[in-house]
């Protein structure tokens, strides 16, 4: 094949990595239990189809989105908790896939919040935060993401945070249900915009039902998309 040889002198290169090369190492983190499983429908917004252990992931834009990130893992055993979120509702998590008998809540850490999320990081699977604006951009926000590397937890935060390897927002959507003016909002379709660093520097977006039939997730399709400064920003609202 033409052009053969220059390929693989390049794949011999310190650094550089085919796409075959790519998949047995996805496949092998897979299999190791160095990534953490989450909703078939969430799996294609992320580079490693889970939730790379050691990673910080910030969740903008909905609550429902990041809860339902803790699902699959806490179903198959894991243990997640959640600092800093005193409105979260529990009943929404377990809707949502939320193995609730595996969640610690700490729902007001006040002046321990660091301290807090540290201790946890320490052994807990997953920690999900809705940290103080004052942290999210600070110091100790690095801290705590280099805890959850040294630990092989995922750092989950709801907002923006310092460092984060991985962003996924959430733009909000149009709700469904009603037939008539009468009845119940039951399907809320957003799109959600994953973009990072590393594997994920190639932003791709889905679009979901966020919930969906039966207060679950369900997908409609994922595209990749032009990485823009400006696409994400100012329509953004929290969709609960």
């Amino acid at each position: 094949m033409p052009g053969a040889p220059a390929v693989a002198r390049l794949a011999s290169l310190p650094g550089v990595r085919t796409a075959s090369g790519v998949a047995v190492d996805v496949e092998h983190a897979r299999t190791t239990g160095q990534v953490l499983p989450v909703l078939g429908e969430l799996a294609e917004l992320l580079p490693q189809g889970g939730l790379r252990r050691g990673s910080t992931v910030s969740v903008r834009g909905s609550t429902s989105l990041l809860l339902a990130l803790l699902a699959e893992a806490t179903a198959g055993g894991s243990w997640a908790a959640v600092v800093g979120m005193p409105n979260l509702g529990v009943v929404a998590a377990g809707e949502l896939g939320v193995e609730v008998g595996r969640l610690a809540l700490v729902p007001r850490p006040g002046a321990d919040f660091a301290a807090a999320t540290a201790a946890l990081l320490d052994g807990v699977d997953l920690v999900a935060v809705g940290p103080p604006d004052e942290l999210a951009g600070s110091r100790t926000a690095r801290r705590l993401s280099a805890r959850a590397r040294h630990y092989g937890s995922v750092l989950l935060s709801l907002g923006p945070w310092l460092g984060a390897d991985m962003e996924l927002r959430c733009v909000a959507g149009r709700w469904s249900g009603l037939r008539g003016g009468h009845g119940y909002l039951r399907e809320r379709r957003v799109m959600v915009r994953a973009a990072g660093r590393g594997a994920a520097a190639r932003p791709v977006r889905a679009e979901l039902e966020l919930p969906g039939p039966g207060g679950s997730v369900a997908a409609t399709g994922v595209v990749p998309v032009a990485a823009t400064a400006s696409e994400g920003r100012g329509d953004l609202e929290e969709v609960g």
